[in-house]
């Protein structure tokens, strides 16, 4: 019987270890979610340079200003590119906010641009994501005046064609029965005020582009964005020098003398060290004939 007891009670403790070592085992945590982009998020057509929330990048670094998203350069103090989201919903009776600011929300140690390394230099403040897409609210419109927003913008192009382009947008593209995907970017070095070419402004601190890009990309209004992104969307694409002598204030349309094709454009871009690829997410098929339209 002693025997007995003591073989159960080595089979016990057995098991019990067998146990114990098997819970102690700790299981890999699960792959992380992917992430998925929503509708209205400007995101969901793609990100055009792949950028990311990481200062180790601090020359594509995503930033969501809440009411658009930002590739933000470090070295250049301006965007690479913005990009957002845009439909009746999105407009209202709010007025301008004009303030103007720097973005606290830079990472640390990197320097925030003011809106008085402006002053002086001939070039307007630009707006990427125009202060006009954004008058639903006071917080919405203020947002559009964060200076990661801004780039140094010709003011006859700022005041004529390129405001000319956001009312169209706006009021023909958009309307009340469609949506739109809109990216603003720019590329190389060197643009055009009164006085001739600039290089940079705010003593080296901030470059002037270029040139000044813009995709628009045009779908009914509804829901389940991406699965309704198909090759009969409306895509409008201009690439334009940043140059004061090529336009006047009254030439509100004169943009469309710089129509051209996403394809194009990404060549241009990619010549300046630009890595733009557009449409990312999108079906390689409707892509492919996305990238190939021009406006007409």
């Amino acid at each position: 019987m002693r025997k007995l007891e003591l073989l159960v009670l080595c089979i016990l403790i057995f098991i019990a270890s067998c146990k114990k070592k098997t819970e102690d085992i700790i299981a890999p945590p699960p792959p992380p979610a992917p992430v998925v982009t929503g509708d209205n998020d400007p995101l969901t057509p793609g990100n055009p340079t792949q950028a990311q929330t990481l200062a180790s990048l601090p020359e594509n670094y995503l930033k969501d200003n809440g009411f658009y998203k930002v590739a933000y350069s470090k070295s250049r103090g301006i965007p690479v590119w913005v990009g957002w989201h845009l439909e009746n919903g999105d407009i209202g009776s709010t007025p301008r906010q004009d303030d103007f600011r720097g973005d606290v929300q830079l990472p640390a140690g990197w320097y925030q641009v003011q809106t008085s390394d402006y002053t002086g230099s001939l070039f307007d403040r630009g707006h990427n994501c125009p202060s006009g897409d954004r008058t639903l609210s006071i917080s919405s419109n203020s947002s559009t005046f964060l200076m990661t927003n801004i780039i140094p913008q010709a003011p006859n192009m700022n005041q004529g064609p390129w405001a000319g382009l956001e009312d169209f947008t706006r009021n023909t593209l958009v309307g009340t029965s469609n949506e739109a995907f809109i990216f603003m970017g720019n590329t190389g070095t060197g643009g055009y005020n009164i006085n001739g070419l600039y290089h940079t402004i705010a003593g080296g601190k901030v470059t002037v582009p270029a040139k000044i890009w813009k995709v628009i990309l045009v779908i009914p209004k509804g829901n389940g964005d991406l699965s309704r992104i198909h090759s009969n969307a409306t895509v409008l694409v201009v690439n334009m020098p940043n140059n004061n002598s090529l336009y006047s204030t009254s030439g509100s349309t004169t943009w469309r003398n710089y129509i051209t094709s996403i394809n194009a454009l990404e060549t241009d871009a990619n010549a300046a060290g630009v890595p733009l690829n557009m449409l990312s997410n999108v079906h390689d098929s409707i892509k492919t004939l996305l990238k190939s339209k021009v406006y007409l």
